[in-house]
């Protein structure tokens, strides 16, 4: 049955896969389909420009949410301008080579106002985002992985790794990853967020350090369990060199559901040209789960990265089939 009335969505993730979610869905926006657009940051990076401010300011790092945020710039001259100003970074040789201006704009604003979301939220005004970007929680963090093999005369042995960028070069197979603590306060508005949502859309992006901590994060997996929205999973387009390596995408979906055994799945999309020699066994693993695989061409001809469009057209379909 088609909709008949605008919904509201959460995307939950990092980086640049929340960024090509957050892209697709504000066309989403755009056109009505869905009317109240959140993401939900993941907060634990401790590499570049946001580990160093993390190191000087103790701040939850402000890298990811700012890609965010740039994502829901709009397409006319002032919101492709002021993604382009909080995106950039400085060059030369000084104290400032490699810092982003959108962190540090965010970073002064926590400082100024001593409320993340307060914060947040006036950075979107300035902006024009069409949407709300949240962190995931409020709490400092670090991600953990058990790591098997990563020291190659012992591929056998099992070591621990701290840090987002450790775990996401690690040489060895994760295993498993938890957070530092263990139950980091999650954000209350992430929270109500997704309680009221119709649809919460959970990657792509970084497996292990940036989509399934969300999982790992106490209020935000009761608020999965509790919520009446229909969750929709995208997987990655291939495996990432060192977290993922060797992964295929229903080793994607395994690794998510070893994590979180209870989780409810409305849909699962995939890239087409990711099925090589995979779909069998990925249409067994989500059927299981009693859920829907979405099969579309997702990417961006010849190249690794999801076309926004593309997307956006999948996910109206969903949305529209409900």
């Amino acid at each position: 049955m088609a909709r008949d009335t605008a919904q509201a969505a959460v995307a939950l993730g990092g980086g640049h896969g929340l960024f090509a979610t957050l892209s697709a869905l504000r066309r989403l926006k755009d056109d009505l389909t869905i009317d109240d657009l959140t993401a939900v940051v993941t907060v634990a990076d401790n590499g570049g420009s946001s580990g160093r401010l993390r190191g000087e300011f103790g701040v939850l790092p402000p890298g990811d949410l700012r890609m965010a945020l740039a994502a829901l710039c709009g397409d006319d001259e002032w919101g492709r301008t002021w993604a382009d100003v909080i995106q950039h970074r400085f060059a030369g040789q000084g104290e400032m080579n490699g810092h982003v201006i959108g962190n540090l704009l965010i970073v002064g604003l926590w400082e100024l106002m001593g409320d993340h979301v307060r914060a947040l939220d006036w950075v979107g005004r300035l902006l024009g985002a069409h949407g709300r970007v949240l962190p995931m929680a409020t709490t400092p963090m670090d991600i953990t992985a058990r790591v098997r093999g990563a020291d190659p005369a012992e591929p056998a042995a099992v070591s621990v790794v701290r840090g987002q960028v450790e775990v996401a070069t690690t040489a060895g197979q994760i295993e498993s990853v938890a957070l530092v603590p263990e139950d980091p306060q999650a954000c209350a508005e992430a929270v109500e967020a997704i309680l009221a949502a119709e649809w919460v859309v959970l990657g792509p992006g970084s497996w292990f350090s940036s989509v399934i901590p969300h999982l790992m994060v106490p209020g935000l997996r009761r608020a999965l369990a509790e919520t009446e929205a229909r969750l929709v999973v995208v997987l990655n387009l291939e495996a990432q060199a060192g977290e993922t390596t060797g992964f295929g995408p229903a080793d994607h979906l395994a690794a998510l559901f070893e994590h979180a055994p209870d989780l409810t799945v409305h849909a699962v999309v995939v890239d087409a040209s990711s099925l090589v020699g995979d779909r069998e066994q990925l249409e067994t693993v989500v059927s299981h789960r009693g859920a829907r695989l979405v099969v579309d061409d997702i990417a961006v001809p010849g190249e690794p990265r999801h076309d926004p469009d593309r997307l956006a057209a999948a996910f109206r379909r969903i949305v529209d089939e409900g």
